[in-house]
């Protein structure tokens, strides 16, 4: 399945929009749980053109400056539908090098194990404090059910416990580390 297809016809169910503004919607409210670099959207974009899911428009800005504008389709609005509709199973547990990289460190010496997991937790406090900020827009009150900002509340509720969950984690790995291992006593 393109699921990228379905990020981007839900983008453009919301409103017109450039190659450029796609990406920046991936690098910022699609960033909290899912990610696309631009060589990838613009070939997603030229295929949903060919399966007349989306048109676009050229708009002149300033003297020369030329850019695509995207808009979904009647047809593309079905199938955004039709997919965002579908319940589907749980999917496999997702890819983390760094916690493959954890797994087998026993193959490290202790202080590089602690220094990975140092590391690793600053960047999720990095997080964690960005959408923290992020969740501010909402402390007064949760947005209507049926508005676009309902769902962007929910999956951002769902990344900052995702992401305290992890510095939770990192934390205890940390500690355990400093400690070092600790046998359990045989029972009789």
């Amino acid at each position: 399945m393109r699921t990228l297809k379905y990020a981007i016809l839900g983008l453009l169910n919301r409103r017109p929009m450039t190659g450029y503004d796609i990406g920046k919607e991936f690098n910022y409210q699609l960033g909290k749980f899912w990610s696309a670099k631009h060589s990838q959207i613009y070939p997603e974009l030229k295929k949903l053109v060919d399966e007349e899911l989306i048109i676009y428009n050229i708009e002149i800005s300033g003297d020369v400056l030329e850019k695509k504008v995207y808009t979904i389709t009647e047809k593309g609005k079905l199938e955004f539908l039709k997919w965002l509709n579908k319940d589907e199973p749980m999917e496999p547990t997702p890819k983390n090098v760094f916690r493959l990289r954890m797994y087998y460190s026993n193959n490290l010496d202790v202080e590089t194990r602690i220094l990975f997991l140092e590391n690793h937790l600053i960047q999720h406090e990095e997080r964690h404090a960005f959408l923290i900020t992020q969740m501010e827009r909402y402390k007064d009150n949760i947005p209507p059910l049926d508005s676009e900002d309902f769902g962007d509340y929910l999956v951002l509720d769902g990344a900052i416990m995702r992401e305290e969950t992890n510095i939770k984690w990192l934390k205890k790995c940390i500690d355990i580390c400093k400690k070092g291992s600790v046998k359990k006593k045989k029972s009789k």
